[in-house]
């Protein structure tokens, strides 16, 4: 399947650019780490919705629909109405992506202090995992198993 492959090389180069931003030094890559973090969380969670047909190839999933919804709110949030799919840990998953999504633009645009880089750091991690654990029950494998 064509959009696997894609989505592993994606993948694979995003996890390489936050491994270099941790090694040169989270403090002077706030903005590498939270473009990768959230594009790369976007792109597990489309290689997974793919590799089990809960969404058509091709089909894509947008980082604002992750926007925290409001306790207040009425409608039904961004997320929920745009991937109405059951999947293993969705509510996990969305609340992962809603913390990277909420830190994000502040990595990105603004002036970010370090414990918010490190929240990032391990959102994303513990996202990883999760997801990498669902990939891998499919038969698919996000990290590169070669020296």
């Amino acid at each position: 399947m064509a959009a696997i492959s894609v989505h592993l090389a994606k993948i694979r180069e995003h996890l390489q650019e936050i491994k270099d931003a941790i090694a040169i030094g989270i403090e002077s890559r706030p903005a590498t780490i939270g473009f990768h973090t959230t594009s790369c969380a976007i792109d597990l969670l489309e290689m997974y919705l793919h590799k089990t047909g809960k969404i058509q190839t091709g089909a894509q999933i947008k980082h604002e629909w992750f926007k925290r919804p409001k306790q207040w709110q009425k409608i039904m949030p961004l997320a929920e109405r745009h991937l109405q799919v059951i999947f293993p840990n969705k509510n996990e998953i969305f609340e992962l992506l809603y913390s990277l999504e909420e830190n994000r633009n502040k990595l990105i645009y603004g002036s970010s202090t370090k414990n918010q880089i490190q929240h990032i750091c391990i959102t994303f991690e513990q996202y990883k995992k999760l997801v990498g654990e669902m990939l891998a029950e499919e038969g698919e494998q996000i990290e590169d198993t070669n020296p």
